[in-house]
């Protein structure tokens, strides 16, 4: 059969638009003017611009007082915490779950974070919506002491419902070569630090909203008498931000590592910065988790194997340190407000024996 020609085929009665087809650059540009004002809170003297180029720029002359600067770099979302907001219709929060993932990534090799892009995609433009995701993010850096230099607002009709959304980000920091934390500083000895987590952070919602919603039918607007909220309020609670209170104690005390506790648990996360060799023994009877893990654990029959290795179980950042650095550590953080206690130790490993053990049951 010939090819039907460009000519044969038929017309419609109007010519088809960008509009027409879902996407709204009008609501768009809208949303960019409702940011600005958030975005130029989350800067740092480097940035050189504003907001509405093609590209971020930051003067990489503050660079020059490193000897031998490594620049490290980090992207994450926030997973499926976003139905959580949306269902909420609260969108200013989820921006610090978002910074709080890509910082603390960065500042786990010693680097500080220097700045951050967003890239925020949606079904369809709702101009506040954006404007107040971007704000939370804004909000993010500014805990997180880096600047939003850019981003980017996706409408994606007919890919996403209207009411649909994701967000990402990506960041870079820096940090001396000498200065890198990792497995390699690690000694027999050492203290395993915890530091507390806000809640559940931004991992492990697939299993929590299968839990709660679909197996147990709560709804977001249940009051939880351990939560002393709601459901959907302990769910939204931000993930804590840990970037600068990791350099202030890198600068007061010396640390060997960090260990950043999202997807995987605490066992998994740690275990990426352990040696050969060694081994991280934490006791689980030196803190207690908060009352959503156990919610999220009796409602769905779910083994504390499964929990540990999902959630946080209340630990969203570790630092290893000397022995001899450990009272100064603890003594930093807490004058910073950091609830962080000393949950483990370093030890020579054995054969066939994991990086991390995890001993004792929960106290409370």
């Amino acid at each position: 059969m010939p090819a039907e020609s460009f000519e044969a085929a038929p017309r419609p009665d109007a010519g088809a638009s960008y509009a027409g087809a879902g996407v709204d650059i009008e609501a768009g540009d809208l949303a960019v003017e409702l940011m600005k004002e958030w975005v130029r809170k989350a800067t740092r003297p480097e940035v050189v611009g504003g907001l509405g180029g093609f590209a971020g720029l930051f003067d990489a002359s503050a660079l020059k007082r490193y000897e031998r600067p490594l620049l490290a770099s980090a992207t994450d979302g926030v997973g499926t915490k976003v139905d959580i907001a949306r269902r909420m219709g609260v969108y200013d929060t989820i921006g610090h779950d978002l910074v709080g993932m890509v910082v603390d990534d960065l500042v786990v090799c010693g680097a500080e974070p220097l700045f951050m892009t967003d890239y925020i995609c949606v079904g369809k433009v709702h101009p506040e919506r954006v404007a107040a995701i971007v704000k939370g993010i804004a909000e993010g850096c500014v805990l997180a002491g880096c600047a939003l230099v850019g981003g980017e607002t996706a409408e994606h009709p007919g890919l996403l419902a209207v009411d649909d959304f994701d967000v990402a980000g990506a960041g870079t920091g820096v940090v001396e070569v000498d200065q890198v934390l990792g497995a390699d500083r690690i000694r027999t000895g050492d203290t395993v630090i915890a530091m507390a987590s806000s809640g559940l952070h931004s991992n492990g919602y697939s299993l929590v909203r299968h839990v709660l919603f679909d197996r147990a039918g709560w709804a977001l607007d249940r009051e939880v008498a351990e939560f002393g909220r709601t459901l959907g309020e302990e769910l939204l609670e931000p993930t804590k931000i840990y970037s600068l209170d990791c350099l202030a104690l890198a600068r007061t005390a010396e640390v060997h590592a960090f260990s950043h506790i999202t997807g995987g648990g605490l066992a998994n996360n740690l275990a990426r910065v352990i040696p050969d060799g060694l081994h991280a023994v934490v006791d689980r009877s030196t803190w207690t988790p908060g009352p959503v893990f156990d919610l999220v654990g009796r409602l769905g029959g779910v083994e504390r194997l499964e929990l540990e290795k999902t959630l946080n179980m209340g630990v969203g950042m570790v630092a290893v340190v000397p022995e001899a650095a450990t009272d100064v550590a603890l003594t930093a953080l807490a004058d910073r407000g950091v609830d962080a206690w000393v949950a483990g130790e370093i030890t020579e490993r054995g054969t066939d024996v994991e990086a991390v053990a995890l001993t004792g049951d929960y106290a409370g």
